[in-house]
């Protein structure tokens, strides 16, 4: 085998030379690659159809977002399947940080445990890039129910039949309906509905006597004096609601639950686009504006970092999987 072209039998200068030539195409490549990620556009797909709240927070970030990161932020809906087509088509993106999965809890963190065959592992398929927002459950009952407040409530139902509503059996809605019940031995009758909207409708008719919620989903009806609000499901009240108290504060703890929005995206993608995605999100939800239009709609904006977002699916996928084990939750 002939080696005199390998770069150890070269003389000093030759072999300088050819270095900087390498490291320079090295650079130029990094470059160009770097290039493509930041010009080409940006795709968040969310899992549900355009007008939903997930969608809602999508589009009200997108613009503010591309102005951070210098493209075009593309919101893309990809509904059905209960979200698995949107995360299938995530997961088989290239890792290049052009496209990015705008998910609930639901989708990742509790899909898994609640349909068997559910093709992909969130946790080991996908790689985390930032909380954006989050939906802490807010528990309300017809205007003329007796509650008040957590308490009374509580005392209602442990000496009377309490029906409630939710949006689908392993809902967070119905989730959360099942942590109340079991840190406090109430007799709860679940009444399944396919999607909030008619669970809603149906507890202000009276049909039904409550029902845990998105505060987002709930607010202009209890503006409108449609629905009684009675507890947040939360470590914290809610700040559009400083005067409904969260069970925690009446010694009811383990009800939090929080249907938080993050984004994803594929796995292997670089760390480097992933830290300057998550710089981007933690700047636009620091833009004023959006702010605003995300809490006046009763969303909360929260970053994270991607180390953070990861351990709190961890917790949720955790915590979600334990609850429908032990009550042998179904779907629909």
């Amino acid at each position: 085998m002939d080696h005199s072209n390998s770069l150890a039998e070269q003389t000093p200068s030759t072999f300088m030379l050819k270095l900087r030539r390498l490291l320079g195409t090295l650079a130029l490549c990094s470059f160009a690659t770097c290039s493509v990620a930041q010009t080409a556009s940006v795709r968040l797909i969310v899992a549900f159809p355009p007008g939903g709240p997930n969608d809602f927070v999508a589009r009200n970030i997108s613009e503010t977002l591309g102005k951070e990161l210098g493209q075009t932020v593309i919101v893309e809906n990809k509904p059905g399947a209960n979200g698995i087509i949107a995360a299938e088509y995530v997961i088989k993106a290239p890792p290049d940080g052009t496209v990015f999965w705008f998910s609930s809890t639901g989708a990742v963190a509790i899909n898994p445990s609640l349909y068997p065959k559910v093709p992909y592992n969130p946790i080991a398929d996908l790689a985390p890039v930032s909380l954006v927002a989050r939906n802490d459950e807010m528990l309300v009952v017809n205007p003329k129910h007796p509650a008040t407040g957590p308490k009374d409530f509580i005392e209602h139902a442990m000496k009377n039949r309490t029906t409630m509503a939710n949006s689908g059996m392993g809902s967070v809605p119905h989730l959360a309906a099942a942590l109340l019940g079991a840190a406090t031995k109430a007799n709860f009758v679940d009444v399944p509905y396919k999607g909030a909207a008619p669970a809603i409708t149906d507890v202000m008719a009276g049909h039904v006597d409550a029902f845990f919620g998105d505060v987002p989903g709930l607010i202009n009806n209890i503006r409108a004096g449609k629905l009684k609000p009675i507890a947040m499901a939360a470590e914290t009240r809610h700040p559009l609601f400083p005067d409904v108290k969260t069970f925690k504060e009446i010694g009811i703890d383990g009800v939090d639950s929080d249907n938080w929005y993050g984004m994803f995206t594929t796995k292997d993608t670089p760390a480097e686009i992933i830290n300057r995605v998550n710089a981007a999100v933690k700047r636009t939800l620091e833009t004023e504006s959006v702010k605003q239009r995300l809490l006046a709609s009763g969303t909360l904006p929260a970053s994270s970092t991607p180390q953070e977002l990861g351990a709190l699916l961890k917790k949720d996928s955790e915590k979600w999987a334990r609850l429908i084990r032990e009550k042998n939750i179904q779907p629909d």
